[in-house]
């Protein structure tokens, strides 16, 4: 079978690829945790591409996805199917798949009970807000010297450098 190994080497080393057997593979769209990933499975029976493949989402990685959204994932890859009955199309089906992912589960609501919102609470923020403060702006050169010259090597200004001049 050529699709088969034009599949194979597409998606060599592809993690969201899975060939389940000769005839049968699964693409993953979107990346693992992205709560709006999905799974989708094309086999193809005897008279592939004379007819369509079998596509489903039955896969258990789809089951927090309401079937309406599954059903209507379908629809619209069974439009892409006609279109190209006749041809090897695996790959047409998954790139089509992985272009129109926002569209497709657009109406899907993100399920935040799921493990992937866990990581959020769990892991250290990336930034402390008490952090946030220190960050310096960037001083220019002959900015940094004058600095410098104002303060002991300490970086410690000296005693009154601020103090209002009164004697004038």
């Amino acid at each position: 079978q050529m699709e088969l190994e034009a599949l194979r080497s597409i998606y060599e080393g592809d993690l969201c690829f899975r060939e389940l057997s000769p005839v049968s593979f699964q693409y993953r769209i979107g990346e693992s945790g992205d709560p709006k990933a999905f799974l989708i499975e094309v086999s193809w029976p005897e008279t592939y591409p004379q007819t369509a493949p079998v596509i489903s989402m039955d896969a258990f990685f789809n089951n927090t996805i309401s079937s309406a959204i599954k059903q209507s994932i379908l629809d619209k890859l069974m439009v892409e199917v006609e279109a190209n009955l006749g041809t090897a199309m695996t790959y047409t089906l998954f790139e089509y798949a992985k272009d129109n992912k926002e569209v497709f589960m657009e109406n899907q609501p993100v399920n935040t009970v799921t493990s992937v919102s866990n990581n959020i609470s769990t892991g250290t923020p990336d930034v402390p807000p008490s952090k946030k403060k220190e960050k310096k702006e960037q001083l220019s050169k002959t900015q940094k010297r004058k600095l410098a010259d104002k303060t002991d090597n300490k970086g410690e200004l000296p005693r009154g450098w601020n103090w209002v001049d009164v004697i004038k």
